[in-house]
């Protein structure tokens, strides 16, 4: 029987919601926070640091990543810099590549060495896990972030590199491994089962955890239950007399 207590992971929720950001911090299960311009975007944010001071309103004691947006990499360093800046609890988001496919390595190396905390993000393969650890100061904690579920998305099984991408940190102790961009409740397990320090869930996917260990045949009836009343709810009829 799966069970949260068991877990080693540490979960981060993912989202762009101040009102979702708040009641996930409520959750002493939210060991930290995540977003990307992607998501701000979607979420209606117009002022990017405005949003983020906001945030570190809300969370002023949990680890919470904000991500660069330029493409030149001496842009891109003066933003991290900047964003550095806003609290002690901030990482760093620095693409894995710019736009061109151009490697950020010398840029992570930079920051990492000044005592920033990156966040390596959009990480793919364990080429570009083992590449991003090389440029990581092993006196400077990091993040580096695997998107396994693009990887599943692909019809590849994330699970090897995941597990090899626990292997390649270990040079740098200070370091952790996201598994990011999650599909499903499960993959919670799946991450835990290789050894990945965090995995960032959603908050569509984190509504689902009193699900864990929930009785299936309870489970199939609440499915029934809901069917049944939907449809109901709806008004839909069949005439079965014709």
């Amino acid at each position: 029987m799966p069970n949260i207590n068991d877990l080693n992971i540490k979960i981060f929720a993912d989202g762009a919601d101040l009102k979702g950001i708040r009641t996930m911090y409520a959750n002493p299960l939210i060991k930290g926070f995540t977003t990307n311009p992607t998501l701000m975007r979607k979420a209606g944010i117009e002022d990017y640091e405005t949003f983020a001071r906001s945030v570190l309103e809300v969370v002023p004691d949990r680890p919470v990543s904000f991500e660069v947006f330029a493409d030149d990499m001496d842009e891109m360093e003066a933003q991290a810099r900047v964003i550095a800046a806003w609290g002690d609890n901030v990482n760093v988001k620095i693409p894995v590549t710019n736009t061109k496919g151009e490697f950020c390595g010398e840029l992570i190396r930079r920051l990492s060495g000044s005592g920033v905390v990156v966040n390596v993000t959009a990480i793919m393969t364990l080429d570009q896990v083992e590449q991003v650890v090389d440029c990581l100061d092993e006196n400077t904690a990091a993040i580096v972030s695997v998107f396994a579920g693009r990887i599943a998305d692909t019809g590849r099984d994330p699970l090897p590199v995941m597990t090899d991408s626990v292997k390649a940190l270990a040079r740098k102790p200070k370091a952790e491994l996201i598994w990011a961009s999650p599909r499903e409740l499960l993959n919670i397990f799946h991450a835990d089962s290789t050894g990945c320090h965090i995995i960032t869930v959603t908050n569509d996917v984190l509504g689902k955890l009193a699900n864990i260990g929930k009785d299936l045949d309870e489970f199939s009836l609440d499915t029934v239950k809901m069917f049944y009343t939907d449809a109901s709810n709806a008004g839909y009829s069949i005439r079965t007399d014709a």
